[in-house]
């Protein structure tokens, strides 16, 4: 049987689900959740049997549900481990399903505190130190730990849920709440997500928990205690998603809503429907670091609404992604803003390349993942080889007024379906064949086999305006000339001030790429822009990273305590691998990681543990 998914043992070619419904309680002692998954399935061939993905999760009992409300108990085969895929659960059913029948199973289970997708928090790990908090993050394949389902992008299916809670707490969910109502001590929030989606945007918040109103359709949630920092920071939700829909098509999910997380949070953002979640580390308190909501909004078409089959193509989540939030930033912020954007992605697709290896094939814009954990294969890849690969076509195909009514298109043609490369590919065939004729030529040219299965750089890079990086890297060139004389003089804090966040990162990643300075050089530096209490997370982040690149050990404390107010592992992960690599700071780095790892989210601690070797 063809392999739809290499990272699922489910069988994916034999039956699917369209819709689960959860009925969970939430249990803060146990660190677990209690309750029910009801799937209902439909037959593509004919099954014999239901097989599910789980990881960390206890079942405890499985029914066939029939359409007159009785029931037939499942016998329960869970004996199929694999080392990173989970435990497949098998429930043979009394008799074969034929393509096109339906069938539905209720399967009780909990999960445990081992759950890769859960991070319980204790009151003290929250803002307001009074109440526990739970959230889930299921990317990529942790949806199997938080439920039983055929944790694969191939399969997409509406959801809905009752979620029990201690009172006062609040749940919220990547769907819209329907309703709540108070049962003794408890809480049941109700929730429903009709547009299909893939088991990987299932999410869950339950803490304390206030929003703020943003317009008809936006609100930011928090903590109370940041609410009002957060309504600020976020203020321009709205236009954001105005632009994205301008430059794409009408936002079909109702609610875009935002959820700011405790900083344990390990991505810079998570676009799950109707509730992006996002780090607090975009609290930089100048809206400076909006290009992230950019970023998830844009998710709501690519990667939500047309999502990659498997793993294996990524990219086409977070290709198109980046790209599509590059033209929402330019449309925003002017042509410079997109430039800039592009210009960093390069060099993070470099920096990721040269940590794999130009040869892994790891850097692949489509890898093969049999057998490998998609987290391992996580980084920036798919987000910026993605975006160069659409960019460089945006510029051989004519340029925007060509390539974007080309985009909507696909978009149209693909929403509510997960595809593979070969599918985008053919449509664009099939788009230009039909609509710009005269550019097949320039398609049928192209090394595709380059672009797509081999490893390392891209086999042609993109020309970028120069302009908007000019006084950055000038700057960086006079502070590399200054520090052959040591004369620093001549710098002043003026010298950034009017320096966007992208500039201000592209000057110290040019330093970056000269280290190591000398000491007096980083002193003087941080002297002068006042770097290392720096409030703005990108920026502290790439100064530390020069700082660390040269061994300068004057840092270290500011490092760890980057490292022990935040779990995003954009940051993270590069700060233990650059301050373990330090001659001085290898221990340090081993004990902060030691002292700080149930801090982390599990994705975040397990991936800086294999980067350190422990």
């Amino acid at each position: 049987m063809f392999e739809v998914d290499p990272n699922s043992q489910a069988n994916l070619g034999e039956i699917a689900t369209e819709h689960v419904h959860l009925d969970l309680a939430v249990d803060f002692a146990g660190r677990k959740l209690i309750g029910t998954a009801t799937h209902r399935l439909a037959a593509i061939a004919t099954a014999r049997e239901v097989v599910l993905d789980t990881a960390h999760l206890n079942i405890k009992g499985a029914r066939l549900l029939n359409a007159d409300q009785s029931s037939v108990a499942l016998e329960i085969d869970t004996s199929t481990v694999h080392s990173i895929y989970g435990t497949a659960l098998r429930l043979p059913l009394p008799e074969p399903v034929s393509a096109g029948q339906s069938i539905s199973v209720e399967i009780d289970y909990e999960t445990s505190p081992d759950s890769g997708a859960i991070q319980f928090l204790t009151p003290e790990q929250t803002l307001g130190k009074s109440q526990p908090y739970l959230f889930t993050q299921c990317e990529e394949i942790h949806a199997r730990s938080l439920l039983p389902c055929q944790d694969s992008p191939s399969v997409k299916l509406s959801y809905s849920a009752n979620i029990r809670v201690p009172k006062p707490l609040t749940a919220l969910m990547s769907a819209i709440a329907t309703g709540s109502h108070d049962d003794g001590d408890s809480t049941v929030y109700s929730f429903k997500q009709q547009i299909t989606i893939p088991s990987y945007l299932i999410a869950l918040v339950v803490g304390n928990l206030v929003s703020a109103k943003i317009s008809d359709r936006c609100a930011v949630w928090s903590e109370p205690e940041n609410i009002d920092a957060c309504a600020w920071e976020f203020a321009e939700m709205e236009t954001i998603l105005q632009t994205a829909e301008e430059v794409i098509s009408p936002y079909l999910w109702g609610r875009y809503d935002l959820l700011v997380l405790p900083p344990s949070f390990p991505y810079g953002g998570m676009e799950n429907p109707c509730l992006t979640f996002v780090t607090p580390t975009l609290l930089a308190g100048d809206r400076s670091l909006t290009d992230v909501i950019a970023h998830e909004i844009a998710h709501s078409w690519s990667g939500n609404l047309v999502t990659a089959k498997n793993w294996e193509h990524f990219w086409l989540n977070e290709g198109w992604t980046t790209f599509f939030e590059r033209k929402i930033v330019g449309r925003l912020n002017g042509e410079d803003a997109r430039q800039l954007s592009c210009v960093i992605g390069e060099g993070d697709l470099l920096e990721s390349v040269e940590f794999y290896g130009k040869d892994s094939p790891l850097t692949a814009l489509v890898p093969q993942l049999d057998g490998v954990d998609p987290d391992d294969a996580y980084s920036t890849v798919p987000y910026d080889k993605g975006a160069h690969l659409l960019y460089y076509l945006e510029q051989l195909l004519g340029g925007p007024s060509v390539f974007e009514p080309y985009m909507r298109a696909y978009i149209q043609a693909f929403q509510g379906r997960s595809i593979s490369t070969f599918d985008w590919k053919s449509h664009l065939f099939d788009y230009f064949a039909e609509n710009e004729p005269t550019k097949i030529e320039l398609l049928n040219n192209m090394e595709w086999d380059k672009w797509l299965t081999e490893p390392g750089m891209p086999p042609i890079g993109n020309h970028y305006d120069e302009r908007p990086q000019k006084a950055c890297l000038d700057l960086a060139d006079r502070w590399m000339k200054a520090a052959r004389e040591s004369a620093y003089d001549q710098f002043s804090p003026a010298d950034i001030a009017t320096f966007s966040t992208m500039q201000r990162v592209i000057f110290l990643t040019r330093l970056a790429e000269a280290a190591p300075l000398q000491p007096d050089t980083l002193a003087a530096i941080d002297s002068t822009y006042a770097l290392t209490g720096y409030r703005n997370c990108e920026v502290r982040f790439s100064w530390l990273v020069l700082a660390l690149k040269s061994n300068y050990m004057a840092v270290a404390d500011a490092v760890v305590d980057m490292l022990s107010a935040q779990g995003r592992m954009k940051y993270t992960r590069p700060l233990y691998r650059l301050l373990h690599a330090c001659p001085d700071g290898r221990s340090l780095a081993e004990e902060t990681f030691l002292r700080l790892r149930n801090f982390y989210h599990p994705i975040c601690a397990r991936m800086v543990e294999k980067d350190l070797g422990l």
